[in-house]
């Protein structure tokens, strides 16, 4: 009977993923009004921490919690959402979910060495740890059992190839957290798919103005960059805004899309985004843990799951932009 109903709540959640696993945008975080509900679990009230590297003000995290939120809302669990951008802070904040006794915890591993004790202690605490959007390279070596979102050299790949494909000749490839390994492995990628030139420019996303001048100082300097490469997309609207500035011809790509960037995309002021599904990943992390304290269920076979790459341009955003909008996918 615990496993039928286990799978009940499974198929049901099927009926989520496919309303909703699709792109990346904005929405504020909250419990389901919007007609994803699922119903809910009859297996035993859970608590479970979720701990991000978020930047305030980046909307690309209501998605993760959105997606989050609807599977516990699902599972009937409990969830705790915290995050800093500082790897100790999260680390601390590992600890606190540790000395509060949660039932499980899913992290993004942004700056692996710096959370690995802290992932550690809890994993000798006994309480199952899953990854996701961030770590993908690291996850295993430290212990975590699963992984959700993309290869993200792999999209960076995927992406300078498609800069092959749109005649890119020099591309600037824009890094707002110097040493955040998902950023880099981007860029790493990028430089190995793309043919042409590619630079990379360091900026400081907790202070967008600079980034604006950062990148504008860049266009004005080198006029024959042909592309600018962003890493999110706060940062593609800024360089929306400084390509206007320097008086440049230089298009503007992006990694991860928010409800903004979707008007940019349908008027050509961004070219394409690379999608890895953060709902998805927010969802999935939280689903699995449930999955494995009520049925020791594991997903991925030991490998990462991967949610992208995928890319979001002028032939399919009018087919997602309402929902996007609406922070639903």
């Amino acid at each position: 009977m615990r496993f039928s109903r286990l799978m009940a709540a499974a198929a049901a959640s099927l009926l989520v993923l496919g309303a909703s696993a699709c792109s990346s945008t904005g929405g504020k975080p909250e419990s389901n009004g919007d007609g994803m509900g699922a119903g809910q679990a009859n297996t035993p009230r859970a608590t479970i921490a979720m701990i991000t590297h978020e930047v305030p003000g980046d909307s690309f995290w209501d998605l993760i919690r959105k997606g989050a939120q609807a599977a516990a809302d699902k599972d009937n669990i409990e969830l705790r959402y915290s995050s800093d951008p500082e790897a100790p802070s999260q680390a601390n904040l590992v600890q606190s979910a540790i000395d509060s006794k949660v039932d499980g915890i899913a992290l993004t591993l942004a700056k692996p060495q710096a959370m690995a004790p802290a992932v550690q202690k809890a994993l000798d605490a006994g309480i199952p740890v899953v990854a996701f959007n961030s770590g993908f390279a690291d996850f295993k070596a430290m212990g975590v059992q699963q992984y959700f979102g993309q290869d993200e050299k792999l999209a960076g790949v995927a992406a300078g190839d498609r800069l092959n494909q749109d005649g890119a000749k020099r591309a600037l490839c824009v890094i707002q957290e110097q040493g955040q390994v998902s950023l880099e492995a981007r860029c790493a990628g990028v430089r190995e798919g793309f043919k042409g030139q590619m630079e990379i420019l360091n900026v400081n996303s907790k202070d967008m103005p600079s980034v604006e001048s950062t990148i504008t100082a860049k266009l004005q300097q080198d006029p024959t960059i042909d592309h600018v490469v962003t890493l999110g997309a706060p940062i593609a609207q800024a360089a929306v805004q400084s390509v206007g500035n320097a008086g440049s011809q230089a298009k503007v790509v992006t990694f991860d899309t928010n409800a903004a960037l979707v008007d940019m995309i349908k008027n050509g002021q961004v070219q394409w985004a690379v999608d890895q599904q953060p709902f998805l990943q927010g969802y999935l992390a939280i689903d699995s843990l449930w999955l494995y304290l009520n049925n020791k269920n594991t997903i991925g076979g030991g490998q990462a799951t991967l949610t992208g790459p995928s890319f979001i341009d002028s032939s399919n955003i009018g087919a997602i932009a309402e929902l996007a909008k609406s922070g639903t996918r």
